[in-house]
């Protein structure tokens, strides 16, 4: 495990280094522009780091809208910083759509056993998680779908709303913090198994 994780870091910090040299441009092809992700999200839509997020599939409007933020600074990231540096508005639509456009990959999560399902929808009635992300939580618009998404990604992101290191969703961070800590990682693991058609 230590040797995986020091890969890893290895990796990220590389492609920081990488990027920081070489941010996007506005002149480059929506193809560069897409290959330049790989390196973290997957060539195949299968992020090597399961704390990286998936993101072929996802709504396009939330993927604008973690682009704008990420260049904005209002979502932090030293990976994504100097990547989206050289962006402009239609950069990152056109790159929002493009990957909003691709299928959603087969992680081949197992589906969480009944008891951790019964506690995630207890937790969902009390937070209200459907309210924003619908009934099988596969988001719309500018909100994120979140079934089938990597269960490191989904605890990493309700522990950074938490702790409000994520600050650009305050309402989030709200929901987090009303949200029962070991209540976490059983709703990660039951949206992580959730298989919806693409």
């Amino acid at each position: 495990m230590r040797d995986v994780l020091m890969a890893a870091s290895a990796c990220a910090i590389f492609t920081v280094m990488l990027l920081a040299v070489a941010p996007l441009t506005h002149a480059q092809t929506i193809e560069d522009k897409a290959a330049a992700c790989a390196a973290c999200h997957g060539e195949n839509g299968i992020p090597p780091d399961k704390t990286f997020p998936v993101i072929w599939g996802q709504n396009l409007g939330y993927l604008y809208l973690q682009l704008r933020d990420f260049k904005s600074g209002a979502r932090k990231s030293d990976a994504m910083a100097p990547y989206v540096k050289g962006l402009e508005r239609d950069d990152m639509m056109e790159l929002a759509a493009h990957f909003s456009k691709k299928p959603w990959p087969d992680l081949r999560q197992p589906p969480a056993p009944d008891a951790v399902a019964a506690r995630a929808l207890r937790t969902n009635t009390s937070v209200g998680c459907t309210g924003c992300h619908l009934a099988q939580y596969q988001g719309d618009g500018t909100q994120p779908r979140i079934a089938g998404q990597f269960e490191e990604y989904l605890v990493k992101s309700m522990i950074d709303f938490r702790t409000r290191e994520r600050g650009n969703n305050p309402g989030m961070s709200d929901l987090m913090l009303a949200t029962p800590e070991a209540d976490l990682a059983p709703m990660a693991e039951y949206l992580a198994g959730l298989q919806l058609n693409n």
